[in-house]
């Protein structure tokens, strides 16, 4: 038999089974899993028109450190409150965190999804921002500073102004708009915009609202190139997951998780009043009846402006320096778009440290950053115009030029290794389609489940390997003759189908018997954290009997349920009490045990629940999280047709079977694998 080498192969046929891997996930799941999970938050308050999260809450405990300076986040109507942790290690929650502020953010929600949510206006939003602070500065006895993306920034001067500045330390805006006619999107002229600000407004969006979907393509249609390059980028690096998990997050943001609905009311006083009307600049607007103008504002502001932001443009940003005079008011250039302001590598790297340094130089605790510079005093003569048209065509080129050298360069390497394709095709063809094509036969009633996946094994290669542990090989055979007697162990002290059974075990060849067992049996294996909050698992779990080993059994006696104790190793002594109720299941003879009428090996279809795992919370609070056979069955084909994974590879695995990784990817890939 020959060992094939998929990486000293010719890459174009490796790239076509792995972009159809890759394809089918997002097909059918809307993108790659990259395993992040959002970063810890506290809703504050919660009402029909926002809710308030603090992340990364303080241990309030006394002799713990206190939090930083808070930073109140506020995002744009038609983009998700989300946007600020599209991803935990680059997104602005976390790095503030690190940096030392106390990160909060106003979600207003998807106002379509909320009674009375489309009927909402501008003036609503401030007025719960302006709430919002309130309860910020209550909860921390400090100043918030107000950071703001796009629209967001525009509620941020809006609100700082309803207040006049009060419990406000500063305010942060990225590429949000001021003096709005200075340079309106797409170079469109003022008097076009005015016109046309009115006429949507009075005669469109007085009758309809903006579903997501139209927010978000009328946002990528502001940059048509850009988007179409990103799109095409993405699917010419389908075949390579490592390179598109970085940046898989923030791609599902934006290309659809990302975008809520737009209330027509709440668009139309937009046009009205800061479009054609300008009322940012000239003539102030009302708020519960108050006049506000941005002359009101008195803290300190920083504008982050964007090079080649079409949206947000410079001049038009920095308006604020005329807008509010009383305010000290500075900048930070960044070479990037509208979006890329606030996400991305530029975002991570410059954005959201030099906020951070911005809060502590403000808070006294540093100089000032070296990249905030004092705005520019730009006065309404001085023919700063947007960006300008040879830029914009530049940069437009630019990414034009890149999307044909990218297309070029694929239709290049792809010809060049036509001949070796398609003897890789063959190879993968027959390694992978298999497992795809079962993948994609399963449905609700299909039978399917570790159990059968081991039995097919034990049948297909009685004599391969299936464990290494402690020197010793186990075969499938062996391991399949084990389960069959554990299964009339477990009958025997009386557990049947559908029956919850804890498993508090070591990882080691014991506990995957355990898990198959019931996994055979029909039952359910809540799979129990040792390090964890027993009780709570307990309870959680709803389970009445508990598998252990003899490692864990001091800890499992200490629970109200019915603790049966397994495998240990050749030697291994209990030294039960004489009236203990824990039964040890290495004393039961399988042979002895008559199997009822009503037990069919491996019963389970693929919707039925089997398996239940825990995930901690902020602060150490379980959470359950129920597994069916079909979530298992996909994770394990997946795996073992992702990793190309064969009987002749050896799977190491370091994640402890309690963990949903070591049950889905290691014990699953591997015993799909074969």
């Amino acid at each position: 038999m020959v060992d094939l080498n998929l990486s000293a192969i010719a890459r174009p046929l490796e790239r076509l089974v792995a972009t159809a891997q890759n394809g089918y996930e997002v097909a059918r799941w809307g993108g790659l899993e990259t395993g992040a999970v959002p970063s810890t938050f506290q809703i504050v308050e919660s009402n029909s028109m926002y809710k308030l999260r603090r992340y990364f809450p303080p241990d309030n405990r006394p002799g713990r450190p206190a939090a930083g300076p808070p930073a109140l986040m506020v995002h744009p109507m038609m983009m998700s409150a989300d946007m600020w942790d599209v991803s935990r290690a680059d997104g602005a929650v976390g790095i503030l965190h690190a940096a030392g502020v106390d990160p909060w953010v106003i979600d207003y929600g998807s106002p379509d999804k909320v009674k009375g949510g489309m009927e909402r206006t501008l003036t609503d939003h401030i007025v719960a921002l302006s709430e919002a602070i309130d309860i910020v500065v209550a909860a921390t006895g400090q100043p918030v500073h107000l950071v703001g993306y796009s629209q967001g920034g525009m509620f941020s001067y809006q609100t700082a102004a309803y207040r006049r500045s009060k419990d406000v330390a500063s305010v942060v805006a990225f590429g949000s708009p001021v003096d709005t006619l200075a340079a309106l999107p797409m170079g469109i002229p003022a008097n076009m915009g005015v016109v046309g600000a009115e006429f949507l407004a009075d005669h469109v969006f007085n009758r309809i609202d903006i579903p997501g979907w139209l927010a978000r393509t009328g946002f990528q249609m502001l940059d048509p190139v850009k988007s179409a390059k990103s799109k095409v980028d993405f699917l010419l690096q389908l075949h390579d997951r490592e390179a598109l998990l970085p940046r898989e997050q923030q791609r599902r943001f934006l290309d659809n998780d990302g975008w809520i609905a737009w209330s027509g009311p709440a668009v139309s006083e937009l046009l009205k009043q800061f479009v054609s009307h300008n009322r940012m600049m000239t003539g102030g607007f009302a708020i519960k009846g108050q006049l506000v103008t941005l002359a009101d504002i008195t803290c300190p502001v920083l504008a982050f402006v964007g090079e080649v932001d079409d949206i947000g443009q410079p001049a038009s940003v920095r308006g604020i320096k005329r807008a509010a005079p009383k305010a000290e008011t500075y900048e930070v250039m960044i070479r990037a778009g509208h979006f890329g302001l606030v996400v991305g590598s530029k975002a991570a790297t410059i954005t959201w440290p030099t906020v951070a340094a911005w809060v502590q130089w403000l808070a006294g605790g540093a100089d000032r950053p070296d990249n905030i510079a004092p705005m520019p005093d730009t006065t309404a003569g001085s023919g700063q115009t947007g960006v300008a048209m040879t830029s914009r065509v530049m940069h437009g080129v630019a990414e034009a030029s890149e999307l044909a050298v990218s297309i070029a360069r694929g239709a290049a390497d792809a010809v060049a290794g036509v001949n070796k394709s398609l003897r890789t095709l063959a190879i993968e063809t027959v390694r992978t389609l298999p497992r795809l094509v079962r993948l994609g036969q399963i449905n609700d009633h299909t039978r399917i489940s570790l159990g059968r996946i081991i039995s097919e094994q034990a049948e297909s290669v009685p004599d391969g390997e299936f464990l290494l542990f402690d020197g010793r090989v186990h075969t499938y055979d062996a391991v399949n003759r084990r389960i069959d007697n554990v299964v009339r162990g477990l009958i025997a002290v009386g557990v049947r189908q559908g029956t919850r059974v804890g498993v508090l075990m070591d990882t080691r060849p014991s506990a995957m018997v355990a898990i198959a067992a019931l996994s055979r049996l029909g039952g359910v294996a809540v799979l129990m954290p040792p390090d964890g909050d027993l009780a709570a698992a307990t309870r959680l779990g709803g389970i009445t009997e508990l598998i252990t080993d003899p490692a864990n059994l001091a800890a499992a006696s200490r629970l109200p349920v019915q603790t049966l104790v397994l495998g240990g190793g050749d030697t291994r002594d209990l030294d039960l009490p004489a009236r203990s109720t824990v039964i040890d299941m290495e004393k039961i003879d399988p042979d002895a045990v008559e199997l009822p009428g009503w037990y069919r090996p491996n019963p389970g279809f693929a919707r039925d629940v089997a398996f239940v795992v825990f995930n901690a919370r902020g602060g150490g609070v379980l959470e359950p999280k129920q597994i069916t056979n079909y979530r298992w069955s996909l994770s394990a084909f997946g795996t073992a047709s992702a990793a190309a994974l064969t009987r002749n590879d050896t799977v190491y695995c370091l994640t402890p079977l309690h963990h949903q990784a070591g049950l889905l990817v290691s014990l699953g890939g591997s015993v799909v694998a074969g």
